[in-house]
């Protein structure tokens, strides 16, 4: 039994913080509250990304819990994407609320038992426009989101994607890059490709550094900035969507 009827939730961080996103944000932690927290919340964070993970018997203290990107594969077999499987799988069957967003939908996926790899046609980075199935009306998380739109743009940048969701799992959303843009399970799981925390500056630093890596070319990274600038992402839908989700309402 909970002492208290706070909330409380977990971001399973995923990724290392870049400097740039350390300088201006404190880092991805306070970019996930920023964006999905309210006022009296609690929040904690797991690096699971350098093997820190919740006990078990504290899963319960929890309202719901939220995947970070990642710049590792979701299909890949390190110990602690293995160790985020089996949690994962310990929260579906407690029916906890797990969010999963880039890598943390398409790791939710697998571990659910859908399937994931490489994104048929490559590199998505941008913003992408996101088009919703016609009935999502069995979904009580989507009804405190004022007129629901039939598509919304969201921040992505990703080269993997899910090929297959689970069993139990209905697509939500599409887009012309991506077949799975968006999954579900009842109102307990809910996977989202893009980014919906991300502010544009995010991505930008983003993109350079993937340049500068040689992950991309430098033209297709200055492609991607300019088109950048032509178009903005949905961000107030996208985390009005997640909050809802989140703290059921």
């Amino acid at each position: 039994m909970k002492a208290s009827s706070q909330k409380r939730y977990a971001l399973l961080l995923a990724a290392k913080d870049s400097d740039y996103v350390k300088k201006i944000y404190g880092g991805y932690f306070h970019v996930f509250v920023n964006a999905f927290g309210d006022d009296g919340e609690t929040w904690d964070l797991y690096r699971v990304i350098d093997g820190e993970f919740p006990d078990m018997e504290e899963l319960d203290s929890y309202d719901g819990f939220v995947i970070s990107g990642s710049p590792h594969d979701a299909y890949g077999n390190e110990l602690w994407i293995l160790r985020l499987c089996f949690l994962l799988q310990t929260l579906d069957a407690m029916q906890k609320r797990v969010l999963g967003i880039c890598f943390g939908h398409q790791v939710l996926c697998r571990a659910l038992g859908g399937q994931v790899g490489k994104a048929y046609e490559g590199w998505d980075i941008g913003v992408r426009k996101v088009i919703m199935v016609e009935d999502l009306s069995q979904y009580k998380f989507l009804e405190g989101v004022d007129e629901f739109p039939r598509s919304a743009s969201i921040i992505e940048c990703h080269q993997d994607e899910v090929w297959e969701v689970p069993l139990e799992a209905e697509v939500l959303a599409f887009s012309e890059k991506t077949g799975v843009e968006m999954f579900a399970i009842r109102d307990h799981v809910l996977g989202i490709q893009g980014h919906p925390e991300y502010t544009k500056d995010i991505l930008h630093n983003l993109i350079d550094r993937l340049a500068n890596m040689s992950s991309i070319d430098r033209a297709f990274a200055d492609d991607a900035e300019r088109r950048l600038e032509e178009v903005e992402p949905d961000r107030r839908f996208w985390t009005k969507l997640c909050k809802g989700f989140l703290k059921g309402r």
